[in-house]
């Protein structure tokens, strides 16, 4: 009997496996052009939406990067966290990932596509929203996400 189920586990393990690799070969293989630009997001469209509430803003960094620094905008799952934590993902909105240079905010973005999510990753990282958020435009977005969070 646990023999049978243990051939079971690794035959549904494989079966899998294999299913998640043919589903991401079909995605690289109708990779278009189109694709590419809508893969991407910026800091500016990016607080748009915010603001409109349309997008959630994912930083996937780990916990210690995510504590000394952050969006206040943005909820933390870590890249090595995210298949466990789907849950805390707003499926009605755009989910964007985003990490300081976008290394792993691509790969999170991928997986996540992969998913059914409709996803983008920020295209100047964490960074360069940052850089975008001072002055007046930090004073601005500020604002108008409190209204929303209200």
């Amino acid at each position: 009997m646990k023999k049978t189920f243990l051939l079971l586990l690794v035959g549904y393990t494989t079966l899998f496996a294999e299913t998640q690799a043919l589903h991401y070969d079909d995605y690289l293989s109708t990779f278009t052009y189109e694709e590419r630009k809508e893969m991407k997001i910026n800091s500016v469209e990016l607080s748009v939406m915010l603001e409109e509430d349309t997008a959630q803003l994912v930083d996937i960094r780990f916990k210690e990067e995510y504590e000394a620094w952050h969006m206040p905008a943005s909820i933390n799952i870590p890249l090595n966290e995210l298949p466990k934590r789907l849950n805390e993902l707003d499926k009605s909105k755009l989910i964007v990932t985003a990490c300081p240079h976008k290394d792993r905010a691509i790969m999170a973005r991928t997986f996540l596509k992969l998913k059914g999510y409709n996803t983008r990753y920020l295209v100047d990282g964490l960074l360069g929203l940052a850089e975008f958020l001072r002055g007046d435009n930090a004073r601005e977005f500020i604002q108008e996400y409190h209204k929303i969070m209200k």
